[in-house]
């Protein structure tokens, strides 16, 4: 009988999967993961409705260090790697509720917030036309595209030993892992720029 591990580092893992993923998709070769802090944040309640997972910009429009509002000029507090590289995202994964979803929309979600990054890499996210600039007119249309991505990595054949932990839920990584760690970051606060 094989004994469970003590502990799954489960954004070492995921931050993997990230990066295959860029790398196989070349609609997000821009993509630099050196720059983006891969967290994991508690899901509140263990429902399927929710958030599953975001992408935090550390930059304004443009990837301007500095923005305005309500007449103020602020800038977003500095997350820096224990390597002292200054990050331009953070990624997040809601658990369990991500690990939750079935595989396919499990996918769905990583190129979901992936295709949030600015084209630019600049700290900004990629901002559509019209009033609903994050997600274009229909978040719908944005997911469906974003099924297509993942069904393209699909059909090129994923390696297992890397994407295997995603094929269960929340109680199964636990039980065939063991405890669930990872790296966790507050939401970096808005400051006065002048600071």
């Amino acid at each position: 009988m094989l004994r469970a591990k003590s502990v799954f580092d489960f954004t070492a893992a995921i931050r993997s999967v990230c990066i295959e993923a860029v790398a196989v998709t070349p609609e997000l070769s821009h993509v630099d993961f050196s720059r983006i802090a891969v967290t994991f944040s508690q899901a509140r309640s263990t429902s399927k409705w929710g958030l599953y997972a975001s992408l935090t910009p550390l930059r304004f429009e443009g990837g301007s260090a500095v923005g305005v509002r309500r007449g103020k000029k602020l800038r977003i507090q500095r997350v820096v790697s224990p390597a002292g590289v200054e990050m331009l995202y953070i990624l997040t994964f809601c658990l369990p509720r991500f690990m939750n979803l079935d595989f396919r929309e499990k996918l769905i979600t990583i190129f979901h917030e992936l295709w949030h990054i600015s084209p630019k890499f600049d700290g900004d996210i990629r901002r559509h036309e019209g009033r609903c600039y994050a997600h274009s007119s229909s978040q719908a249309a944005y997911d469906f595209e974003m099924g297509k991505l993942a069904d393209r990595w699909m059909t090129r054949g994923i390696d297992p030993a890397l994407v295997g932990f995603l094929e269960g839920n929340f109680n199964s990584l636990a039980t065939n892992f063991g405890r669930v760690v990872g790296m966790k970051c507050p939401r970096p606060r808005l400051l006065p720029a002048d600071r």
